[in-house]
């Protein structure tokens, strides 16, 4: 978004005579309903779609009449100011919030200086009204009211004109449609379509591609190309930049690799997909077991899914490419576009598939393809598998231009996971609320009540409930032996345990390898007071005399601390590192 100077356009504001659809004032002195904000933020954003402005100005701190400068004192703390973002984005359609608050200073009619909030609301998406808590608002003059039926249809007819990947391109034939590629979509057919498999290989090229609605009556369509064409075919689809670029960063974020894979995607999905690393992840979070449980840290169908779910719901008429970057730990795909469901735990709690697509004619083709969930349930699948791993839960990042998806492959909180493993029937309410405490983030006092009645954390009034302004909690470990044990978690995105104490020590001394096992003699210590190098054997599903370097190793690093002498040596966390 061009560069403005947020004072000059105060200035204007303040100067118009009248409130208008797109610009309301508030005094808004002490606060401010949420509902009505939310109310609000709806309104404004489809007025401006329908005056065709890119956005709309909410002002807090200034008296709706005569434009007097009253001050405001709404959201004082930067950050319960900069969690409105999040908290309206929760309601609204496609997750959208405000493009910028901003606070500005103006003096009174006594010279004073007074607090003034500007908030900066993005209009509705071409075809999408924006909804508050799923209603739909609008304004008549100044007043707010609900959208009227004729606004409503105005905003939605925006997106009925065309599309775009059912296009036809004139030019293009068969013969610019790559013959592996084909190849490739009869067998996937064949696999969705289980029953025509022997009908499908009477087919010839034309009969197979209009039957698996790639191509319309033998005319080589824009989804054609996408999934079939040629590399030298990629012009034909201008302005659009049809690639999958794979991003592979180290642990500091700086880039050590890069790949980039063009048409056809049938065969560059495969390339991506090899390009990923798939890392076996140990870890204990079960009882009564000295046994890790092992798993990859990316299964094939979140990676398959994921990369899918972008190439069906790309916007690829902003010329945008599609980004697969992968970390140590984590793995995150980026498509352009909106995500026009009303909300991803929505779309993950109904289980139900999505009412219309950005590009309907491609996630057909796609589904008879075998390449995406015909029923809708993939993004409910791809929670499940991390819920089923103890992992986080998939963070998607929503804004009006762009959708991020990171999976982590670690478990991130050990005592929240093992609460979940403990549970579960756990439900997805639940899952969130536990997904948010481990991630450090705010959580509402409905689901602070849902984790307390469900055992997941307990209250404590020796404990702030924030700290530095981040969230802290108590975890609750109900043990029929030892009573309840409260564990504070404070003010970080991950558990602050000896693991992160370490974590430095270990990777500059340490092999990947090493750190991985000495991750698991970690998990045992914080359970048990000490280890063997017999234990250490079992539990690593080694030889003793690999364990053994380990774990002097270990000890040179201070990591660890001994006692006992020769075959009665022990091993036990160094508390002090």
């Amino acid at each position: 978004m061009p560069q403005f100077n947020i004072n000059q356009k105060l200035d204007e504001l303040l100067a118009t005579k009248f409130e208008t659809e797109v610009i309301e004032f508030k005094e808004a002195k002490n606060d401010f309903s949420f509902e009505e904000l939310g109310k609000y933020f709806s309104a404004l954003s489809n007025e401006a779609n329908l005056h065709n402005v890119e956005c709309a100005w909410l002002v807090f701190g200034v008296e709706d009449k005569k434009h007097k400068v009253v001050g405001t004192n709404y959201r004082l703390d930067d950050k319960s100011l900069n969690n409105l973002k999040e908290e309206i984005a929760k309601h609204t359609t496609g997750n959208i919030s405000f493009i910028e608050i901003y606070k500005c200073s103006r003096k009174d009619q006594d010279g004073n200086d007074k607090r003034i909030l500007v908030f900066q609301i993005p209009a509705a998406p071409k075809g999408i009204p924006t909804a508050f808590k799923r209603i739909n608002y609008g304004r008549d003059g100044e007043a707010l009211v609900g959208l009227s039926t004729e606004e409503f249809e105005r905003i939605r007819s925006q997106n009925v004109q065309t599309d775009w990947s059912a296009g036809i391109v004139p030019d293009a034939t068969i013969e610019d449609l790559d013959e592996s590629a084909i190849k490739k979509a009869r067998e996937l057919y064949k696999v969705r379509h289980s029953l025509k498999a022997d009908e499908v290989d009477s087919w010839d090229d034309i009969t197979f591609l209009n039957k698996a609605k790639i191509t319309q009556k033998g005319k080589i369509t824009r989804t054609a190309l996408l999934l079939l064409g040629k590399d030298e075919s990629e012009f034909m689809l201008q302005p659009a930049d049809p690639k999958i670029r794979w991003i592979l960063l180290d642990s500091t974020g700086r880039q050590k690799a890069f790949y980039i894979s063009g048409i056809p995607f049938l065969n560059a999905i495969d390339e991506i997909y090899s390009k990923i690393r798939i890392i076996r992840y140990q870890y204990i979070v079960k009882e009564g077991t000295l046994f890790p449980e092992e798993v990859d840290q990316y299964d094939s169908f979140t990676i398959r899914e994921s990369l899918n779910n972008c190439i069906a719901h790309q916007d690829y008429t902003r010329g945008c490419r599609i980004n697969v970057i992968e970390g140590e730990d984590q793995l995150t795909f980026e498509n352009a576009g909106l995500f026009i469901p009303n909300s991803v735990e929505q779309v993950v709690k109904d289980n139900s598939p999505e009412s219309h697509y950005r590009n309907p004619f491609l996630a057909t083709a796609m589904m008879n393809l075998n390449l995406v969930e015909t029923a809708g349930g993939g993004i409910r699948k791809l929670f499940e598998i991390q819920k089923k791993k103890f992992f986080p839960l998939p963070e998607y990042e929503l804004s009006a231009d762009k959708v991020k998806v990171t999976f982590t492959g670690k478990i991130i909180n050990m005592d929240l996971a093992r609460k979940v493993a403990k549970n579960p029937d756990i439900s997805f309410d639940e899952l969130f609320a536990v997904d948010k405490v481990a991630k450090g983030k705010h959580i509402s006092e409905t689901e602070l009540e849902l984790l307390k009645n469900g055992s997941y954390i307990v209250a404590s009034a020796e404990v702030s409930p924030e700290i530095n302004g981040e969230p802290t909690y108590v975890i609750s470990d109900n043990n029929e032996d030892s009573g309840t044990v409260q564990k504070k978690i404070e003010n970080c995105p991950e558990d602050k345990s000896l693991l992160d104490k370490m974590s430095n020590k270990m990777s500059n001394k340490m092999s990947n390898k090493e750190q991985e096992r000495f991750k698991l003699i970690i998990g045992y210590l914080e359970k048990n007071d000490l280890i063997t190098k017999t234990e250490a054997a079992k539990l690593l599903k080694v030889e003793d005399k690999t364990a053994q370097r380990l774990l002097s190793k270990a000890v040179e690093l201070e990591l660890l601390v001994t006692e006992g002498d020769f075959k009665g040596t022990v091993y036990k966390l160094n508390l002090n590192c």
